[in-house]
């Protein structure tokens, strides 16, 4: 358990921190890498050895998907319920850690929400092409295994939940805000209807870049305002990994 709880804390792809101290948390805040030149992304492997699969892994994300194969894969079934709200500006992106109780099932697997962060613009790419943001919604089953749902974000109306949640954005970095009085769903981040997605086997998108994470990158983008998406970029302009050589790995996708 712990090996899991010391991975998922550096996953940036989020920075899980769940049930980590606020001390600790501060400590993570003084990060050795970036998305800068001298300790951005070409360069995470070279900061510490346990970051060596950020350079030599061969199964790591994110990833440009291009000519997926289809195939009869099953539904994501989502039991997303409300939370109150916890929420970090932890040095790489907005976080909110989520509740206990909500839910994916797939294909008979089960995974718990644990938290979902941002990134600008969207790490993913669809035939070369990104979008203005995504949200990576991040879940771990009982044996600690991660799967990631990404949501591609692109401009256009106003999001609910994102208006909701940039009211209430930490002024402080590396410092938890805890308001049990503000109920939020996640729900509210994904699609209305189409939840047809591309998978394959990838890696966390930041240091360590451990990898055997099962993603999930839903076809069918969110839209999100201007206006949110520039309060994001006051904080962060550019948190995004660049993609990576997807090698041997075979990404499907729903018919």
């Amino acid at each position: 358990m712990e090996s899991w709880r010391k991975f998922v804390t550096a996953f940036v792809c989020g920075t899980v921190m769940v049930a980590i101290p606020a001390a600790a948390q501060a400590d993570h805040a003084q990060h050795i890498w970036d998305y800068g030149d001298s300790h951005g992304p070409s360069h995470w492997g070279e900061l510490n050895p346990e970051y060596s699969l950020c350079s030599s892994g061969h199964h790591q994300s994110p990833v440009d998907i291009r000519n997926p194969e289809k195939a009869d894969l099953p539904a994501l079934e989502f039991d997303y319920k409300p939370s109150p709200l916890r929420i970090i500006d932890n040095g790489h992106t907005i976080m909110i850690s989520y509740a206990p109780g909500s839910m994916l099932r797939v294909g008979g697997k089960t995974y718990e929400l644990k938290q979902f962060h941002f990134h600008r613009p969207s790490e993913e790419r669809i035939n070369g092409k990104a979008y203005e943001m995504t949200v990576h919604l991040v879940h771990a089953d009982q044996q600690g295994k991660l799967a990631v749902v990404a949501v591609l974000l692109s401009k256009g109306e106003e999001n609910s939940l994102v208006h909701e949640l940039w009211k209430e954005l930490p002024q402080e970095e590396g410092k938890e805000r805890v308001l049990d009085q503000v109920s939020i769903d996640v729900a509210k981040l994904l699609p209305a209807r189409d939840r047809g997605y591309y998978t394959y086997s990838g890696s966390l998108t930041t240091p360590p870049c451990t990898e055997d994470v099962t993603w999930f990158v839903l076809k069918q983008p969110v839209a999100i305002s201007a206006a949110e998406i520039e309060r994001f970029s006051k904080l962060y302009r550019n948190d995004a990994r660049p993609t990576q050589p997807v090698y041997d790995r075979h990404i499907l996708e729903t018919r």
